[in-house]
């Protein structure tokens, strides 16, 4: 095993993210303790060797002012000289450069993978509510800045807190060595010192939360505005989006100008602690090297050691400034992405046999009042073609939505083939429906991954079949990126930005053929297609349903009108069902529809 791969930077974690800070960083560095004891060995061994200079140095003083010129290298005192050399030369730099591998090839390479894998799957697997319920960029901010921010942690706490607190308890051991008051007079510097840290770190871990909340709440409202960008432009509200960024700017400004003072006091007084040491160390030697309790050589090795702890107070603290400012982070990233909002898999794979949906008694509404659907009884045959109609807001979308159990119903019970949907597995249960929506959904990917998102493990030739019976091969072949990619292996920019609707929704048909589910839904699958297109393609569509259950929602009617059944949705109830002669004949609300679309288009109130 290569010594960069110690750690398993891809490794699933085990049961869900808590929810408190100490126990979430366990979560999330689960697996790597290990390393993380071992690299912390390294780092205590490294600092304890900073004392040990102080000593060599008091060591070679002693023998420089004892031995004298002509004598210094005489051979009885090569050992000393040699010694020195070797501590120097060898021993130091091979411990500080293992420090140096251990740190940043074991540890701070795999760290942060490990944590933003681990958040990543977690934050997958939340509910279509918890992504409802925030920006999308600043989703992802969190999960950056969480995983980035618990490796400094993790790196600064082994290459600092433990470097420091070694080197700290072998700088006691050397004063002791020296005299045992001047040991104890560090003892009392280091109790201000622990003082000023632990009064100053909490209020910059606090204010260093703050900043994060504000610095995500700029990336979401940022990325909002970039995500919609044609929409801003299209409505000429520059101004209005400038103003909503400029909000959010000016909260995080202030937000790291709390940060920026606390952090010039917290400077200030370290400096002033830090500037202390060396005055009290060495004075304190000078006057027991006056009473003779104390050679030159303690002189230099005292003076050596306290300004090293000087100058290293000052890198530990702003360090440990670090550490709880990545803390504080950490805990902002937490308290976003750790509260559950999932829905709860059933431990059964959803098998079709024969593709019959229930539903009985169902009544989704968002958690609210009204709206969505309620008391709804319905079922879809094997192989049965359903329309579904119905004004905006009837509930059609989530009808569907219910079916794919983005939702969990409120009331009631959804079953396909028998099966209760709550029992199964989401996967098994998306596996065997396939969808093409109105809002037609692209990855920044080539063509080609699109419609392989239907089945990865399709060959080159059943993508470009697919494409044909989706009539989208006809324009697929001509695409080229800016990169100079062309055919399908162009990409189709962000959500799909550089195809026409039609085209987006032609791709979409495709990789629903591809998919080639028991199961199939079409919400406007045809809505962004001109008349010439969409006959084009009725061919298609008719072949792609043959053998499948379908749900299809249309507000042109024309679309469903050769269907099996048509049901129609009034206020999230089913106000009628039949065939379309048999809703017009029935002279009700579908003939109402009927009778005021114009060009084939639902005219609404």
């Amino acid at each position: 095993m290569r010594i960069s791969d110690r750690i398993d930077a891809f490794l699933p974690s085990e049961g869900p993210p808590p929810e408190t800070l100490w126990a979430f960083m366990r979560w999330a560095l689960s697996g790597s303790w290990g390393v993380l004891i071992f690299a912390a060995l390294i780092s205590s061994i490294v600092g304890g060797l900073e004392a040990v200079t102080a000593l060599v140095l008091g060591w070679v003083t002693d023998l420089a002012v004892n031995a004298g010129p002509e004598q210094f290298f005489a051979p009885q005192n090569l050992i000393v000289s040699i010694s020195a050399v070797v501590f120097f030369l060898v021993l130091r730099p091979l411990t500080f450069g293992l420090l140096a591998v251990v740190n940043n090839v074991v540890v701070g390479a795999n760290i942060m993978p490990l944590v933003l894998t681990r958040l990543f799957r977690w934050t997958q697997g939340q509910s279509v509510g918890f992504f409802d319920n925030d920006f999308a960029g600043r989703i992802a901010q969190k999960q950056g800045q969480t995983s980035r921010a618990l490796s400094e942690v993790v790196v600064e706490s082994i290459n600092v807190v433990t470097f420091a607190l070694a080197s700290l308890l072998a700088t006691l051991a050397v004063l002791g060595a020296i005299n045992g008051r001047v040991a104890m007079l560090f003892c009392i510097w280091l109790v201000g010192y622990l003082t000023l840290i632990r009064w100053f770190l909490p209020r910059v871990r606090a204010r260093a939360e703050q900043r994060a909340g504000a610095r995500a709440d700029v990336t979401g409202q940022i990325v909002d505005t970039v995500t919609n960008i044609k929409t801003v432009k299209l409505f000429a509200h520059e101004a209005h989006e400038d103003r909503a960024a400029l909000g959010a700017i000016v909260d995080l400004r202030n937000s790291m100008l709390a940060f920026g003072w606390l952090s010039a006091g917290f400077r200030f007084s370290l400096m002033l602690i830090a500037g202390a040491l060396p005055v009290l160390m060495v004075g304190a030697t000078i006057l027991v090297w006056q009473v003779g309790g104390a050679s030159a050589g303690d002189i230099v090795a005292a003076g050596v050691v306290s300004i090293r702890i000087s100058q290293m107070t000052g890198w530990v603290s702003f360090a440990l400034m670090g550490i709880y400012a990545a803390i504080g982070e950490v805990e902002n990233g937490m308290n976003t992405l750790t509260p559950p909002d999932r829905l709860t898999d059933g431990p059964d794979n959803l098998t079709i046999s024969k593709g019959v949906i229930n539903f009985e008694g169902v009544h989704f509404a968002y958690g609210r009042k009204v709206g969505g659907i309620s008391d709804v009884n319905l079922t879809i045959h094997s192989g049965e073609k359903l329309g579904i109609v119905g004004a905006s807001g009837a509930g059609k979308s989530t009808l569907v939505a219910t079916l794919l159990r983005l939702y969990d119903i409120e009331a009631g019970v959804i079953r396909i083939d028998g099966q209760d949907i709550s029992a199964v597995t989401q996967e098994s249960l998306r596996r065997a429906i396939g969808m093409v929506t109105q809002e037609t959904a692209m990855f920044n990917r080539s063509a080609r991954d699109n419609i392989l998102y239907g089945r990865p493990d399709a060959s080159e030739a059943e993508v470009v079949k697919a494409a044909k019976r989706a009539e989208a091969h006809e324009f697929i072949p001509e695409l080229q990126d800016h990169k100079g990619r062309q055919g399908y292996d162009a990409f189709l920019g962000e959500r799909g930005v550089k195809l026409s609707g039609g085209q987006r929704q032609r791709i979409a048909l495709a990789r629903a053929i591809l998919k080639d589910a028991p199961i199939l839904v079409l919400d406007e699958a045809t809505s962004a297609l001109d008349s010439h297109v969409e006959a084009a393609i009725q061919t298609a569509l008719e072949r792609v349903m043959e053998g499948k259950t379908v749900l299809a929602i249309a507000h042109r009617l024309s679309t469903i009108a050769q269907m099996d059944r048509i049901v129609v949705l009034d206020k999230g109830h089913i106000a009628e069902t039949g065939s379309h002669a048999d809703l017009l004949a029935a002279n009700g609300i579908y003939a109402g529809l009927w009778a005021r679309q114009s060009g084939g288009f639902l005219g609404e109130k």
